[in-house]
């Protein structure tokens, strides 16, 4: 028998992932929608955040990994729960309304919000039920409930922990060039980095490793690949991150 649902309270996750080839930092939304069934006039059409009601059973931490292999198949993922929002206005406009009324749910529900940190290849979204999509953080389609002020509180505190942490690793593939590492600080940060600062910097950190590979399948001068080592990151550096860019 599955557990019972706690009415109240859920959470709600902030999906971030990094487009290598379009060098966009996005966010992994599903649609709402609801139709009357007397009329068929559209009520709700907009996006949401995946989230969904803890249960009796679970802690808030099993709660986000649930919620999130549901919607992507993944776990051990890079996530962290940054705050609670429990106004208890804030699902209290029309189309929420609507929206709540059809699923039944609390209208008073305080969730407890996470982000997560995927490769965005290793999502398959074409073959998923729930049909997500992503979307640039920085041009967002229409949002139901209070979804964009947590994904705003989501991104300003991925900003923070860029630089101060290697969170920023969790976007890119293994193997990575300079100039995509540089590209996804650029898409977090919303700033432009001078390139030769940036590798002058970059190269004497001893957790990034040089591999005797290049870049295949460009037209251009293949670039060398580097990789991010956690083992020793976490043996010399744990304590001395921080990134002046």
């Amino acid at each position: 028998m599955r557990p019972k649902i706690i009415p109240n309270i859920s959470v709600d996750c902030v999906v971030f992932g990094y487009d290598v080839t379009t060098k966009s930092l996005n966010v992994l939304l599903i649609k709402r929608y609801l139709e009357s069934k007397e009329t068929h006039e559209i009520l709700v059409n907009d996006h949401v955040l995946t989230g969904y009601h803890t249960l009796e059973n679970e802690t808030i931490d099993d709660t986000a990994t649930r919620v999130l292999k549901e919607l992507t198949g993944l776990d051990n993922l890079y996530k962290k729960q940054f705050k609670v929002f429990g106004d208890p206005n804030r699902l209290m406009n029309e189309k929420d309304s609507i929206w709540v009324e059809s699923e039944n749910f609390n209208q008073r529900t305080i969730t407890i919000a996470y982000y997560f940190l995927v490769k965005t290849h290793e999502v398959d979204v074409k073959n998923n039920i729930h049909k997500p999509q992503w979307f640039p953080v920085n041009n967002l389609p229409e949002l139901g409930f209070d979804h964009k002020a947590i994904i705003n509180e989501a991104y300003a505190d991925l900003k923070a922990k860029s630089l101060s942490e290697p969170i920023i690793f969790e976007l890119l593939p293994n193997k990575f060039t300079v100039k995509e590492l540089q590209d996804v600080y650029e898409s977090i940060l919303g700033v432009e980095i001078d390139n030769r600062n940036f590798r002058r910097k970059l190269l004497t950190k001893k957790y990034l490793i040089a591999l005797d590979e290049k870049q295949v399948g460009v037209s251009k001068k293949p670039s060398q690949l580097f990789m991010f080592s956690k083992d020793i990151y976490q043996k010399i550096y744990k304590e001395s991150y921080l990134i002046s860019i």
